[in-house]
């Protein structure tokens, strides 16, 4: 079931179009910072590796919040959510550590050119997300009750 207030076709193909992509970067992320930056990542100084990993990790966390937010818009555009549920501040865009530039500077290429793209991606669906709060409907605390008391039945 289909809901105006969720999605509509644009809106649908939009989160999905956006999950590929993240699911796509993720992939390529875990490859690189599992795998194929070993042999970046051993030519760097110690406190350099440190800072590797730490972006890494940054990624990682970027990414899955991003992950989550979207499987959420999706179970919501399936009908598996009501519309004011992903207005409940579990369901919202988590926080995610900003990276620091000259953390960035020092990186390899490779690594420069995702954690960039992890960065662009988050704050694209910031944006959305805080988009999505400005233009949700109001529900009364009371309705948010009966609703939850209905759902426990």
């Amino acid at each position: 079931m289909r809901t105006e207030a969720t999605h509509n076709g644009i809106a649908g193909r939009l989160i999905d179009g956006l999950y590929v992509e993240a699911m796509v970067l993720a992939d390529e992320a875990r490859s690189y910072f599992d795998r194929g930056g070993l042999e970046d990542r051993e030519a760097m100084s110690p406190a350099d590796r440190v800072a590797f990993s730490c972006e890494s990790l940054k990624v990682t966390t970027r990414l899955m919040h991003v992950v989550s937010w979207l499987l959420l818009r999706r179970a919501a555009d399936a009908g598996e959510l009501r519309p004011a549920e992903l207005q409940q501040p579990a369901r919202r865009l988590g926080d995610a550590s900003d990276t620091d530039s000259e953390a960035l500077a020092a990186m390899p290429e490779r690594a420069r050119l995702i954690i960039e793209a992890s960065c662009d991606l988050y704050q694209r669906i910031k944006r959305l997300d805080d988009e999505m709060m400005r233009n949700a409907p109001v529900t009364s605390p009371a309705r948010s009750l009966l609703d939850r008391l209905e759902r426990s039945l």
